[in-house]
């Protein structure tokens, strides 16, 4: 993960991204990214979920960049808060916590 992150910080370095776009126009397109992902999923079409995935997770390098945070320091955040959630998902989908 550290390459990936490395490797899509140099393209954009290099493509002008952090000195042209804001972190709002990255926050945008990750959204359409997860849009194309919901599609793909919908569609069952593996190749374009694989690559919508790589998408919003290129779009989250660059919107970390831009806001001076990591993903890793959101990831960890995250697991932090539900790492010792307790609860139970119920029919339908839906998680309830305890």
């Amino acid at each position: 993960m550290k390459e990936f992150i490395f490797n899509v910080q140099s393209w954009a370095d290099t493509r002008g991204i952090y000195d042209h776009s804001t972190s709002t126009a990255q926050l945008l397109k990750a959204i359409s990214e997860v849009g194309e992902l919901a599609d793909a999923h919908a569609k069952n079409d593996r190749k374009e979920v694989i690559d919508a995935i790589g998408d919003v997770m290129v779009c989250l390098v660059n919107y970390c960049a831009m806001e001076d945070l990591t993903l890793e320091q959101c990831c960890e955040s995250a697991w932090n808060e539900i790492k010792n959630r307790k609860g139970r998902m119920i029919e339908g989908g839906v998680f309830v916590k305890d």
